[in-house]
Order: C-alpha cells, then structure tokens, then sequence
C-alpha cells in the first residue's frame, strides 16, 4: 500500500510503517456531491497540514495515542463521476480492511460514505451506523442526485435499518414524514439539549458493530465554521467528547469518516479542530479496546491491534 507523501500527526516513520500500523487513514479529497459552499476538496490536505501541531499526549487518556501506528495511505485519482467515485470508496477502504487495518477517511463531502459503508458491512456482515451531524441527508434524491450529500442517509439506510442519527437540526418537510413514517431513530439537536431523547437506550438498541460518519456541520460554529451547509445551535466541543467517549464504550466501533469540512484560507481552527477530533475518537477507540480486553496501551506500533 503506496504512503501517502504526508502522514497524519507528522509522527516518526517507525510510527507510520504501514506493515506494523494498527490504523489507515485515507484521504479523499471528492467534493462534487455538495450543494452550497465548496472547499471540501481541499480540506483532507489541510487537515494533515495541521494534525502536525498537535500534542501527542491525551491528557484525559493519559497515553500517548499515536504509538498504536497510524499510517497515511494515498488516495487514488478519484471520478468526477458519482457512481465511479462510491466504487473507489469501496474498493479502497476494502482493500484496507482486508489487511486487518482500523480505518478511518477523511472528507471530501458527505457523499462518500456510503462506500465505505458497504465495505465494512460485506467485511461484517451486518452493521449499524450513528450519524452525527446537523441534516438529517434522508433526502431520496437532491438536484437531480441519488449520490448528493443531502443523500447518503437515503442510501446507507438502503443497506441497514440499525441507524441512530444525532444532533440534527435542519430537516425537509419531507424528511421529517420519512422518519416518522419508518420510525427512524433520530435525536434532534432540540431533544438533545431538553433531554428528552434518551441516548443510552438508543445506543443499547443499536446493535453491533457500529460505524460512525461524522459531518463537521454537527459541530457549532464557535468550533468549526469552516463547512459548506454551515447550521447554528450545534454541539459545542465538550459536548461532543462526553458524546464520543460514551458511544465508544457502549458500541463495537468498527470504522468512522469525518467529512464535509471546508477550507477556508485563514480558518485554522477549523482544520486544528478537525484534526483533533479524529486524534480524539481513535484515542477513545483504544482506550475501549483496552478497557474491553484488558490490554495494556501500546509502546510500539502493533499491527492488526483491534482484530
């Protein structure tokens, strides 16, 4: 598997050695399923570009998350045709759940999910998934598009029934008769903040494993502003790691994407916050591995760690 010539968190090579990695990161850089503002296309880069400053100690966790191996893998040349970039999606992320990675793709827009999506499900055979995010994207079909990122709820859920959409605050009329009608499981961002949704018992009902897709717009913009469907009222950063860390305990992550950040020149928090919530969910999806099987956090990059 070609590295891509930059690697997440900046990290020694002995940590980015795709042979002893536990993780793949990919980039994909699509943004022609989006409907408003671009720069989604750029953002995987940008990302990388800031991950470089982070700290590599979790204070919370206590661990130094990157010592698991966290390898950066090229993406390919990536269709401008719908259709032809879902098949890359998978037959991408399928090569690299076949190597016994944990994988992660950074966006590109929220369109490119559903391909990995039926990788990890033909990996698992069956597979829930939690989409935090601000739209609910159930959207049958968007300007002409069944692959729009208004869209891809539509189509994952054409392949699952187990999905638990959270934080949404911005839906169609028609959307709403969808989840009323086929009794979706849905937290608006309303029922969140009232507590009137109860989360544990949505999470206990969601069977295993999970996969996460993470749209950055879930995100208020006091954290990150840079996204093409920006909504206001969303989750502030605490709230969404009290969120994170609960779901990754309660839940057999199996894979997450994080998508439809926007560069924008000049915004680097939005790129620095990105970054870190990818550090953040690969941490608490160690640290519940450890929890879970009683293991020791890892000194040296460790392979096929969550197989």
């Amino acid at each position: 598997m070609n590295l891509y010539f930059k690697q997440f968190l900046g990290i020694d090579q002995n940590f980015t050695d795709f042979r002893t990695s536990a993780v793949a990161i990919l980039p994909f850089p699509y943004e022609g399923g989006v409907s408003y503002g671009k720069g989604t296309g750029k953002a995987p880069d940008a990302v990388l570009d800031a991950s470089a400053y982070l700290e590599l100690y979790d204070e919370v966790l206590n661990a130094e998350i990157y010592r698991m191996g966290i390898s950066t893998v090229k993406p390919p040349d990536i269709s401008e045709n719908p259709d032809n970039m879902i098949k890359q999606v998978y037959d991408t992320t399928n090569s690299l759940l076949k190597t016994g990675k944990f994988v992660i793709v950074i966006g590109g827009d929220h369109s490119i999910s559903s391909g990995y999506f039926k990788a990890l499900k033909e990996k698992y055979g069956k597979l829930s998934c939690i989409q935090i995010d601000a739209h609910a994207d159930l959207r049958e079909n968007y300007e002409g598009s069944e692959l729009s990122h208004a869209s891809v709820m539509a189509r994952i859920r054409e392949m699952t029934e187990h999905t638990l959409q959270i934080g949404i605050r911005s839906m169609s009329a028609e959307e709403a008769e969808i989840v009323k009608e086929k009794q979706i499981s849905l937290c608006s961002m309303n029922d969140y903040r009232k507590g009137v949704f109860d989360i544990d018992a949505a999470l206990d009902n969601l069977p295993d494993p999970v996969f996460i897709t993470f749209d950055v717009d879930a995100f208020d913009w006091s954290v990150i502003s840079s996204t093409g469907t920006p909504e206001p009222g969303g989750f502030v950063w605490d709230e969404v790691m009290d969120l994170l860390y609960k779901i990754f305990m309660k839940k057999n992550i199996v894979g997450f994407d994080v998508v439809e950040l926007s560069y924008k020149r000049g915004d680097n928090n939005s790129l620095f916050a990105a970054a870190k919530l990818i550090y953040k969910m690969l941490g608490f999806k160690l640290y519940a591995y450890i929890e879970k099987f009683n293991q020791k956090w890892p000194q040296n990059p460790s392979g096929a760690l969550f197989k």
